[in-house]
């Protein structure tokens, strides 16, 4: 049976290789897909034929290629006119299908960045969310703290506002806060500082966040003189201050090359199983930003995936230089495809070259330390959590260990408001973009049956790709009613998969693991007790926090539906376009009348509710 087996994966392989070499050799893209024709790589080449051919060709491809070359059960491609079209497509189509071994870089939400928005008074803020509006966004930023840290220096640098207030809409409305008393903001909610004065702070601010504190001091000196020789003495000290604190960042910087050096050096490691890419940011010879990226085990990278990354890395917003430099060989050609590419996304020539000497190279080196460094990080973490998981699995009795955890949390407010939040732990990371919420829809004040209808609804969607694989172990934040409603929800979808409660002590703190008849305790495992911890308050903060967020959305709703002529939908496009009930209070009957499917007999009757003095008078 085992000959048949592999006769089988023999021939299979040689009609791949036969259909590959009857590719031509042009540039295109290639998509590998498994027996289910689900698509599980996707790759690029300049000569699809060669390079499609050489997966089903000999035998030394590295580990993670053969774990995926194994499942190829047939392989699409579509031409491409030049390498550049189809290093585009690439990165769309790995975008679309998201496939298992592809590298990617986070989801866009997952990496903060700093967003200058365009208009009169531009808005500076930090964001997880890219929209093409006119907006500016510098970043990624490793670390939400990282992008706080840098939009905080900017704001004191320029004493620009941090408030949510809108100009000029807001100006005059509000009387200003203690941070004008402070000096740390020119506070334009006075009306006392003009576009353009503010416009000038942003740009400087925008120079700083690209690196370039030459241009912003000039910017200073300029602003400083200028206010100084019209009088207007409070002004030009905001820019001499500014002037003093930006000599005092620049300080700050690590200076790692001569001034003339504005480029990303990128290293890459591979570890196996783990494997990473670094990018030191250097504008004018100083590091103004660094960025580990590690990938599973799964995930497949080489330099030709590193390419396609850096193809996302960029297209997804962030800050473009003249020159990247790789401490890797990229593929042939890929150089020129990718500087052509660049070239075209940021409007200005960007040059993409391997360096293999001087000043450059040191660079390379020390994005490849990072790598490195990033790597031995993410092994001791996955083998410490290994560890924890290994000893949960004996403690419980489990027969695999578990990779995909799902953890369950019942949280209400009165008898309106219930919902069950659901979070996922999947191979060693809390995976967010798994994250599900159930709004209660059957039951009133009644836990375990609100346990039971969430359950149940995710259990009917065993084979839905959008929930993902069924997990090796459920949780549910409770004790044994939980766990007795949670095996009659299994038991009546035909699952069987191991299912504890979390059982808390006193102080709502997880002491233990329990079925329908047992209790396991974890007091003395100090690596499971913090694990079950950390899964505990993260489910009872989402569930928390959805139920907040539906009560609020509803109270909106509600509040508006009760309007004469205001039904769901216009109620929603007025909270979508106003933001809020306090701005659409503060709101004229003509603006309004501005949104989209109002009328104006409809928008007089909003006005009216909200102000029923005057909407009586007018």
């Amino acid at each position: 049976m085992l000959a048949a087996f592999f006769n089988t994966m023999r021939t299979k392989r040689e009609e791949l290789r036969e259909k590959a070499n009857a590719l031509p050799p042009s540039p295109g893209v290639y998509l590998m897909k498994d027996a289910e024709g689900t698509v599980i790589y996707v790759g690029k080449s300049r000569k699809l034929s060669a390079r499609v051919a050489s997966y089903f060709t000999g035998n030394d491809h590295a580990v993670k290629t053969a774990r995926m070359i194994a499942k190829v059960a047939d392989f699409d491609t579509i031409l491409c006119d030049s390498e550049i079209e189809a290093l585009g497509l690439e990165n769309t189509l790995i975008k679309k299908y998201a496939p298992k071994y592809n590298v990617k870089l986070k989801d866009a939400k997952s990496y903060p960045y700093i967003a200058v928005t365009a208009g009169e008074y531009p808005r500076i803020f930090v964001t997880r969310e890219r929209t093409k509006d006119g907006s500016r966004y510098f970043g990624p930023y490793s670390g939400i703290s990282d992008a706080y840290v840098n939009l905080d220096t900017v704001r004191k640098l320029f004493h620009l506002p941090s408030c949510r207030r809108r100009f000029p809409e807001d100006i005059g409305r509000e009387r200003p806060c203690i941070y004008r008393q402070m000096k740390r903001c020119m506070a334009p909610c006075v009306g006392d500082v003009t576009s353009k004065e503010y416009k000038e702070a942003v740009r400087a601010a925008v120079a700083v966040l690209s690196g370039d504190t030459r241009e912003a001091e000039r910017r200073l000196r300029e602003e400083m003189l200028l206010a100084a020789g019209e009088e207007h003495f409070e002004a030009a000290a905001r820019a001499r201050d500014a002037i003093f604190a930006l000599a005092k960042l620049g300080e700050k910087q690590k200076v790692l090359a001569d001034g003339s050096v504005s480029a990303d050096a990128w290293g890459l490691i591979l570890g196996n199983p783990t494997d990473a890419l670094s990018v030191l940011s250097v504008r004018e010879g100083k590091l103004i930003r660094k960025n580990d990226f590690t990938f599973a085990s799964s995930e497949i990278l080489t330099p030709e995936t590193a390419i396609a990354f850096l193809t996302d890395y960029y297209m997804r917003g962030a800050d473009i230089p003249k020159e990247i430099l790789l401490g890797f060989l990229p593929p042939e050609e890929s150089e020129t495809a990718l500087s052509a590419f660049l070239s075209k996304e940021r409007g200005r020539k960007t040059v993409v070259h391997h360096v293999q000497r001087g000043t450059k190279r040191g660079l390379c080196d020390m994005a490849a330390k990072n790598a490195a460094e990033a790597v031995k990080k993410e092994t001791e973490r996955t083998t410490r959590d290994e560890g924890t998981l290994v000893t949960l699995a004996s403690l419980l009795a489990l027969e695999v260990l578990p990779s995909r955890i799902e953890v369950y949390d019942i949280s209400a407010i009165g008898k309106e408001y219930t919902t069950a939040g659901m979070i996922v732990y999947e191979d060693g990371v809390l995976k967010k973009n798994a994250y599900r919420t159930f709004r209660i829809k059957t039951v009133v004040n009644d836990d375990y049956s609100a346990m039971k209808e969430a359950l149940t609804r995710r259990f009917a969607h065993a084979d839905d790709e959008s929930f993902g694989l069924l997990p090796d172990l459920i949780l549910l934040d409770g004790g044994r009613g939980h766990v007795s409603v949670g095996k009659e929800a299994l038991k009546e979808a035909g699952l069987d998969i191991p299912l504890f409660g979390l059982v808390k002590d006193e102080h709502h703190k997880t002491r233990a693991l329990c079925t329908e008849r047992e209790t396991v305790g974890i007091a003395h495992e100090q690596s499971v007790y913090v694990f079950l911890y950390k899964l505990q308050e993260e489910v009872h903060r989402h569930a928390v926090l959805a139920t907040m967020e539906a009560k609020g959305r509803s109270l909106k709703r509600s509040s508006l539906e009760n309007v004469r002529g205001i039904g769901k939908e216009r109620a929603r496009r007025l909270l979508a376009y106003f933001g809020s009930l306090k701005r659409l209070k503060e709101a004229s009957v003509e603006e309004i009348a501005a949104v989209r499917g109002m009328t104006k007999p409809a928008a007089a009757s909003v006005y009216a509710h909200f102000h029923p003095q005057k909407g009586s008078e007018e």
